[in-house]
């Protein structure tokens, strides 16, 4: 018996080790392990980048745009706007946006390629749901009549010691 048990540990210690039998999307062809999406950093778009001009103060930076992701005592005129999306079996997406301050001014926003919020909705919504269908979040009619009934409680509520309870009226009679 310990033999047969010894024997089934060896073949198990060398089947995990062998990269011949795994892969990175699944184990011996049967199970897939569920990949999370990593969303990390300061999503900026184009609407967002219009709005922010030379000229503008730090705290209106802010508003517009966020917290910055990298803002160093080395680089104090230096605001890092980073962001990065990794979805499995996808390219991963990385955009940065930096601002440029002289002072407490913004001196110039460097901001190439972003996408417009409608774009970046589309790039990071699943798969599973269709361009611009919207879900259906009430019942018609004719579903509602569908519905059972509630049952009726005639009896007064029963506390935990056994003992019924009244309640007074919430309107005046």
């Amino acid at each position: 018996m310990a033999c047969r048990l010894a024997i089934g540990a060896a073949v198990l210690a060398l089947t995990a080790g062998c990269s011949s039998l795994q892969s990175a999307d699944n184990f011996l062809g049967v199970i897939t392990p569920y990949r999370i999406d990593i969303v990390q950093g300061s999503v900026v778009t184009t609407e967002q980048a219009q709005q922010v001009k030379p000229g503008m103060s730090r705290v209106q930076v802010r508003d517009i745009l966020g917290t910055p992701m990298l803002s160093d005592m080395f680089h104090n005129d230096r605001w890092d706007y980073v962001f990065t999306f990794k979805r499995p079996g996808r390219e991963p997406q990385r955009r940065s946006v930096v601002a440029h301050f002289k002072g407490e001014v913004l001196e110039r926003l460097e901001a190439p390629n972003l996408p417009s919020e409608r774009e970046f909705v589309a790039t990071i919504s699943p798969e599973n749901i269709k361009q611009g269908a919207t879900p259906k979040l009430e019942l018609t009619d004719e579903q509602r009549k569908l519905l059972p009934k509630p049952a009726r409680v005639d009896q007064p509520p029963v506390t935990a010691t056994g003992a019924t309870r009244s309640y007074p009226p919430l309107e005046p009679s």
